[in-house]
């Protein structure tokens, strides 16, 4: 920081505190204050909504990978008992049909979901650091306006024998005022512009997320169908008919009058 930089911070400081004690006027821009918090509502939005998408995309990739290791642990099971057996040929047919939804999520959606929902994102998200230096600089040229004000409104009600400090202070005073409406009014005006996009803006990403899940779906229950067929006609029967946790309950039955799973 140059010596005129760190003179601006520390005369801002002491501005900062003569206003809190009530001796420098502080100016209050409810309009500024509005469009402000609209923004900083906004803001936090995107930022959250980032960090979900990103939670989102993590969560599918899991869930797809855990899922192939139990089809892959399912097919064990049934592989040791009876390879031969309607089960184990479920359980094959199982194993692929999840390992193929794994490799489709990592080759057919990963890529788009990062093209059409994590990129632009990113790039919004990308934005607030840049408006936020706008704000913090508008601040502390309302800060420079404030002290300028009130160093005109000394001058004038104790008026100096040296006739070039009104003047001086009265051209220090405009010059503050000029600059810092002039930042003032362009945060006023863009920072509802910026907001209003929101919506054109994520509107593509939004369908493209649903896009992407109905396809996720769809594949999904087309591989799983697929499954089915190698399970009796009487099992799908069965389970339609809440009949599966019976027979589920009967055989934990069995397994507890087993003396090593603790029966007397």
């Amino acid at each position: 920081m140059s010596w005129t930089g760190f003179k601006k911070s520390l005369n801002r400081a002491g501005t900062t505190v003569l206003q809190k004690t009530g001796q420098i006027e502080r100016t209050i821009d409810r309009e500024f204050a509005d469009e402000e918090s609209k923004y900083r509502a906004f803001e936090k939005e995107c930022q959250a909504l980032q960090k979900d998408a990103k939670q989102y995309q993590d969560a599918m990739r899991s869930m797809t990978t855990t899922q192939a290791r139990l089809a892959e642990t399912i097919e064990t099971f049934y592989g040791a008992a009876d390879r031969s057996s309607d089960g184990a040929m479920a359980s094959h047919a199982f194993k692929s049909a999840v390992e193929e939804l794994d490799g489709g999520i990592q080759r057919e959606l990963e890529g788009p979901y990062r093209t059409t929902i994590m990129e632009p994102l990113g790039k919004m998200n990308a934005y607030f650091p840049v408006v936020n230096e706008h704000i913090t600089k508008r601040n502390k040229k309302l800060l420079d306006f404030d002290a300028a004000r009130s160093k005109l409104r000394k001058v004038i009600e104790k008026p100096s024998e040296d006739p070039t400090k009104l003047p001086k202070a009265q051209q220090e005073h405009d010059d503050a005022k000029e600059v810092f409406e002039l930042m003032n009014d362009q945060l006023i005006s863009e920072l509802p512009q910026l907001l209003d996009l929101r919506i054109p803006y994520f509107d593509p990403s939004f369908e493209a997320m649903i896009r992407m899940q109905c396809k996720f779906a769809e594949e999904g229950y087309e591989k799983m169908s697929a499954v089915q067929r190698y399970f009796p006609d009487n099992v799908r029967d069965d389970y339609a008919a809440g009949q599966l946790d019976a027979q589920v309950e009967a055989v934990l039955q069995e397994m507890r009058e087993l003396s090593i799973c603790g029966a007397n």
